[in-house]
């Protein structure tokens, strides 16, 4: 193809630790609420980390209306519910119909980091306990990450391409970006991406707890998560799902769809440095945010706005700024750099989903969601984060960041519609 096509966000649908759905997710970001409180799930006595970001009294049938009605629900694992929820909502929100003429043009792309763990733990308990007689001939579906694709595309009949990605905390942003690309080359003419997780778990908090990357220190939980701030000691865990429609322009311009925003450019990059840790200087990071920008054709000064990834980790923190400086110049000084992870803490492979629809939103509203919990900030972090409370201001370009272990980047880069 001479040109890439175009591609329109008009499809948003969330459920986070603010709430389930699109309205009370935007009202609570707008109103800088936090969404962490104590571990609910399962007692978490003895673990390195008693609190989190739950979604409480989550009910997919109900959160559905009943389009997954309750029989199907106890065969997916919490991760899919949140997926399938998210994925629905954004559906309606667009107003997409699948019809038989469109469904081999309409794709799903959706992931997540980690998977049915609650399954998986489960089921190991069981066959310790009771045998393998005892495992759910569900198991298999219930825990794999492709499911909620799988189940998406069967609920409406989409034929298009069927997808997921695992690429740990930057999940979200590569199957969004991915999808984005399979519009643009012309293999599909809307897509349905994002990512779902569900790892307020036993195992995970001890993982996670125990490779000292958890906040421990002992403060109010809504307090804990404090991106850019001198206390910061470790991210708190998130569950839920961020789930965009993406349309080829024209193919939405011509059912009078709704556009949040245009989705101009995806960048991705790797680090080849460690695991777990960044590499020094934002290298991996500036890569990603420079090839988000030349995919987007955009000029650094088009951006007024950043979600950042913003974990509230010591080092995270600090080589994120660095990022942002060496890729922005002078210019860094006027962005507005937020991290939503200060109200919901870090869902992991759903990050890159929740914080693209938070994006799209910003764009879309014009106000740029705040970053909570801010009184302290930290000298090596000097951006302006947009501390305490949202702000309208204007918006032509923003950028979504999300880095994973292993050194997995991606970037996206929207603009205003």
């Amino acid at each position: 193809m001479s040109s890439k096509r175009r591609v329109a966000v008009t499809g948003l649908g969330i459920v986070s630790p603010l709430g389930v759905g699109l309205a009370a997710n935007h009202a609570a970001v707008t109103e800088g609420r936090s969404g962490i409180g104590p571990i609910t799930r399962f007692d978490p006595a003895g673990q390195p980390c008693a609190i989190a970001g739950e979604v409480v009294g989550f009910d997919l049938a109900t959160a559905t209306d009943g389009v997954v009605a309750a029989k199907e629900v106890k065969k997916m694992d919490r991760f899919i519910q949140f997926g399938m929820a998210a994925g629905i909502e954004a559906v309606a929100d667009s107003g997409i119909e699948v019809t038989e003429a469109n469904a081999a043009r309409i794709g799903v792309c959706i992931g997540s980091g980690i998977g049915g763990v609650e399954t998986i733990e489960n089921t190991a308990i069981a066959v310790r306990d009771k045998g393998p007689r005892r495992v759910s001939p569900f198991y298999i579906p219930m825990s794999i990450i492709n499911m909620i694709s799988g189940n998406l595309s069967i609920l409406y009949g989409m034929r298009g391409p069927n997808l997921a990605m695992v690429t740990a905390c930057t999940t979200g942003t590569h199957a969004i970006g991915e999808a984005a690309r399979i519009i643009e080359y012309g293999d599909a003419d809307a897509m349905v991406a994002g990512g779902a997780e569900a790892a307020i778990t036993p195992t995970s908090i001890a993982g996670f707890g125990n490779a000292r990357a958890l906040s421990r220190r002992g403060c109010p939980p809504a307090e804990a998560s404090c991106p850019f701030d001198r206390r910061r000691d470790g991210f708190v865990m998130g569950e839920g799902a961020g789930v965009l429609v993406l349309e080829e322009w024209g193919h939405a311009s011509r059912r009078g769809a709704r556009i949040y925003a245009e989705l101009r450019g995806f960048g991705m990059s790797g680090d080849a440095h460690h695991m777990t840790a960044p590499a020094p200087g934002g290298d991996g990071a500036v890569r990603c945010m420079q090839n988000a920008l030349r995919n987007a054709a955009m000029d650094a000064s088009e951006v007024d706005h950043i979600n950042a990834h913003g974990t509230s980790t010591p080092l995270g923190d600090v080589v994120e700024t660095e990022a942002i400086k060496k890729v922005f110049g002078a210019h860094a000084a006027s962005l507005t750099v937020s991290s939503t992870k200060s109200m919901v803490g870090h869902l992991l492979g759903a990050s890159g989903g929740v914080e693209a629809v938070y994006t799209a939103l910003a764009l879309h509203h014009q106000t740029a969601p705040p970053t909570i919990n801010l009184a302290h900030p930290d000298p090596q972090c000097d951006l302006d984060y947009a501390p305490h409370s949202a702000r309208p201001m204007k918006i032509r370009g923003a950028l979504s960041n999300s880095f994973g272990f292993g050194g997995t980047n991606g970037t996206l880069a929207m603009a205003r519609a």
